[in-house]
């Protein structure tokens, strides 16, 4: 069974440097994160990458650039960038047509420059959709700068995925601090705040309108819906009576939301998913290379949930590929 894992990040050499260049705040986590072997990985689009893949079991991956994107970057350091991101995942992706696949980079504080790169790295690169962390400073997604950006992405039928990425320094010395300072960023960051910052750029399309506006707009979340997915029900209730909405945040999760488990191998979460959204919209993911493990745990984990045959193949390639299909309306 092919095994396609959509959430399997990169991180080039002029990434890093454009990062360290942008005007604070930076993210304080690439520094921990993205150091050491784990940076090796990143980088590396060859024959290391390839022989992991293939000791994990999988098939393909669809690359991405890591968090924070380019999201922190001033306009024109941006568009340079995500030019130069998406030219070298669409080179992976030639070099290696049957194990890579790609996501877009985009230049959101180029409200402009946005659809039309995401445009580019469709028509003319062949990538899939593209990745996003959320906010872009304090803008968030669902700000109108950023509506043609969505509404292109609409257009052209291809997924966006909402990717984590640090809270504010605002919000982290609020809600984070006062523990001790690996602790608090550790909560900020993959403990729990990078989980909560995604989920509610979710939910906040939902509550500005734009599925109804756009109600072709696919979204992919993340560790198995990003915390908010858990508390769907609640927050559903409460926000159909507080908004005059055309559905339910649960019907929005059936229609515009997709689901992976970015590496978390965890059978009670997948049936939740599964409950909430449907089988035809799990999506595989191992979150390359931060959740890898050696001895084969993807493709041990894809053979031994309890699913049927149907759900499973769904889960490995099948929904995946049907997302992505020419003029695919999700």
């Amino acid at each position: 069974m092919r095994l396609i894992a959509i959430e399997e990040h990169v991180l080039p050499h002029d990434v890093r440097d454009a990062w360290a260049s942008a005007p604070p705040p930076h993210d304080p986590v690439s520094v921990i994160a993205d150091g050491g072997v784990t940076g090796e990985r990143l980088a590396d689009l060859g024959e290391g990458r390839l022989a992991l893949m293939d000791e994990q079991g999988v098939d393909v991956q669809v690359l991405s650039l890591t968090t924070p994107g380019l999201h922190n970057l001033e306009p024109v350091p941006a568009v340079e960038s995500a030019r130069r991101v998406n030219d070298l995942i669409a080179d992976a992706c030639a070099r290696h047509p049957t194990r890579f696949q790609g996501f877009a980079a985009l230049p959101t504080s180029d409200p402009d420059a946005a659809p039309r790169e995401l445009e580019r790295a469709v028509k003319e690169l062949g990538l899939k959709g593209a990745l996003l962390c959320g906010r872009t400073r304090d803008r968030h997604l669902d700000h109108i700068v950023l509506r043609a950006m969505l509404a292109k992405a609409a257009e052209l039928g291809v997924p966006l995925f909402i990717h984590p990425q640090t809270p504010t320094p605002e919000v982290r010395a609020s809600n984070y601090s006062g523990i001790n300072e690996m602790a608090d960023l550790a909560l900020a960051a993959f403990g729990l705040g990078w989980h909560y910052e995604a989920g509610l750029e979710w939910v906040r399309l939902a509550a500005a309108g734009v599925f109804d506006e756009l109600p072709t707009l696919q979204i992919i979340l993340g560790h198995w819906g990003e915390v908010v997915l858990f508390y769907l029900e609640r927050t559903s209730a409460v926000m159909g009576r507080a908004l005059e909405l055309e559905q339910s945040l649960n019907e929005y999760a059936r229609r515009n939301l997709y689901v992976t488990g970015s590496g978390m191998w965890s059978e009670a979460y997948l049936r939740q998913c599964l409950d909430i959204v449907g089988p035809d919209r799990l999506l595989f993911s191992t979150d390359f290379p931060y959740q890898y493990r050696p001895g084969g745990e993807p493709r041990r984990f894809l053979e031994t949930v309890d699913l049927d045959d149907t759900a499973r193949r769904g889960l490995a390639f099948v929904n995946w590929e049907r997302l992505t299909a020419p003029n695919s309306l999700g």
